[in-house]
């Protein structure tokens, strides 16, 4: 740990290093979640020569075909973009409705699990900000206090991506592994000459698993675009409909 306090001091101090200590930060943000796989962290970014183009990170309002042309821009698969959309079972919304920040996308926010993956996949009733309002970016979610991006949903639903998605469902080792070795392709696109300094990041506490349906739901909530391969088998949590916080701090 003295290697990475060192490194973080370094990267505040100098602009050449500011991508590293995204990066870094990123790693070990993503180690504290229970599940998640040990993200690699490649050292030696050099400074930005230019600001990137606007409108080259996919955007929640956009159409499956413009976001899969993006990834595939990228060199990206359109399996290798749902395993990147692993992500979203850690994170929240900040920007779509400003008066509620830190809505999680899923029921178990802080835990790297495929529960995103099937609450997205549940029949939208209300959207989580005040007076039921819907926002651009958003739709109906199945869940109080939880926000669906509509992007989300449309690559759930899309035929080009509904099966990657769902076979995320349930399949911890599988999304992990996947998510792991998309990013490792992304930390390094465009780069050369980097230095592997995964050692400084450290190992996610195990998922305690499995997932399963949030109390009230089951599959006949599923609204399932993927029929070419079984639906999952899942239990339900058990007592009343849940109600998720938003996350702290955001």
């Amino acid at each position: 740990m003295t290697e990475l306090k060192i490194l973080l001091r370094d990267s505040f101090r100098s602009s050449k290093k500011q991508a590293c200590l995204l990066e870094i930060s990123a790693a070990i943000g993503t180690a504290n979640c229970a599940g998640a796989p040990r993200l690699k962290y490649m050292f030696g970014r050099p400074p930005p020569v230019i600001a990137a183009k606007d409108l080259t990170v996919p955007l929640p309002t956009d159409s499956v075909t413009s976001i899969l042309a993006r990834f595939a821009d990228a060199g990206f698969s359109p399996q290798e973009a749902v395993a990147l959309l692993s992500s979203h079972t850690i994170a929240a919304a900040d920007k779509i409705d400003t008066r509620i920040p830190g809505t999680p996308f899923d029921t178990t926010v802080d835990v790297f699990d495929s529960q995103v993956f099937l609450e997205v996949l549940l029949k939208g009733t209300m959207f989580p900000g005040q007076g039921n309002i819907s926002h651009t970016g958003e739709v109906l979610s199945p869940i109080a206090g939880e926000m669906r991006l509509q992007s989300d949903f449309a690559v759930s639903q899309d035929p080009r991506t509904a099966c990657f998605w769902q076979d995320m469902i349930n399949n911890q080792n599988s999304m992990t592994s996947q998510f792991k070795a998309a990013m490792a392709k992304l930390q390094v696109l465009g780069q050369k000459n980097l230095v592997d300094c995964s050692d400084v990041v450290p190992v996610p506490k195990p998922f305690a698993g499995p997932i399963k349906y949030p109390a009230t739901f089951s599959q006949k909530d599923v609204q399932q675009a993927c029929k070419q391969h079984p639906f999952p088998k899942l239990a339900t949590v058990s007592g009343p409909a849940p109600t998720v916080a938003p996350v702290p701090g955001s």
